[in-house]
């Protein structure tokens, strides 16, 4: 029993000692186009984000022909080993099992596909601020499967590519300009009318450089009248490149602001909302 061990582990040995030169080469030939790759998808997404402002497609495909040069140098070792039969036999049967293997992988290559749509669609830029279902954040990056988002606390959120491609996506930073708008009560009275109100809101408005004047200029509707109340609803355009502090905090100043000139003209306020 001894000796018949003995020659099994005398046979492996010289298998492995026989194999060994190729497995060598094999990894390194994998470690070179580990290498290659790396350095290759560095080049071309520097190469490519010199020629466009926005880095999401360049990363994309740096990306892509990162994992193109890694496959390619693992299928040569597959072959530095012996295993172009194997190999072969993947490759030839990819037609026959290409149903079982979509299915199995379907969520993986639909994100994929979704990916590269998003690529190429551009439905948002790096540092876009944007909303899909009851998320809203920063766009950060595109990978192969997933888009990273970072919300205003400070979360990250990967989202699966298809989730995005799917759903509504509201992008609040593409045209650089947004429409803010909110409702201000003002109390009536026997001097009092609703278009006192509305040009004393107008020219503040007016007077506020970071509130559009032209083409779009802000204007008041009246909502809802009552005897002694009149709601009324402010629209004004901002630049939006920077949603969260620039819109937002804007806009919460705007309403303070607004509510104070109302104050100082003799104009009663009960409330402000959205």
């Amino acid at each position: 029993m001894l000796e018949d061990f003995h020659r099994v582990l005398s046979a492996y040995w010289q298998q492995f000692v026989f194999i060994l030169p190729k497995l060598l080469i094999a990894i390194v030939l994998l470690l070179i186009a580990v290498f290659i790759a790396n350095r290759a998808s560095g080049l071309l997404g520097s190469r490519l984000r010199a020629r466009s402002s926005d880095p999401l497609l360049p990363d994309f495909l740096a990306n892509i022909s990162k994992w193109v040069v890694v496959l390619t140098g693992l299928v040569l070792a597959f072959n530095i080993l012996g295993f172009s039969g194997i190999v072969g036999s993947m490759i030839g049967a990819a037609g026959v099992s290409a149903f079982v293997v979509g299915f199995a992988f379907k969520d993986i290559a639909e994100n994929f596909l979704a990916g590269v749509i998003l690529a190429f669609n551009r439905p948002f830029h790096i540092n876009d601020t944007v909303q899909v279902r009851d998320l809203i954040g920063h766009v950060e990056a595109l990978n192969l499967r997933t888009t990273l988002m970072r919300t205003f606390d400070g979360k990250h959120i990967f989202l699966p590519n298809s989730m995005v491609l799917k759903e509504p996506l509201t992008n609040f930073t593409r045209d650089g300009n947004l429409r803010q708008e909110f409702l201000v009560t003002v109390e009536l009275g026997e001097d009092v009318v609703p278009d006192t109100a509305i040009n004393v809101i107008l020219d503040y408005l007016r007077s506020v450089p970071d509130v559009q004047q032209s083409p779009r200029k802000p204007y008041v509707n009246l909502e809802k009248a009552t005897a002694t109340t009149a709601d009324l609803r402010v629209y004004f355009w901002t630049d939006s490149e920077d949603y969260r502090r620039g819109v937002i905090q804007q806009k919460s100043r705007i309403m303070q602001q607004v509510k104070l000139e109302l104050l100082g003209a003799g104009l009663g306020v009960p409330a402000l909302g959205q």
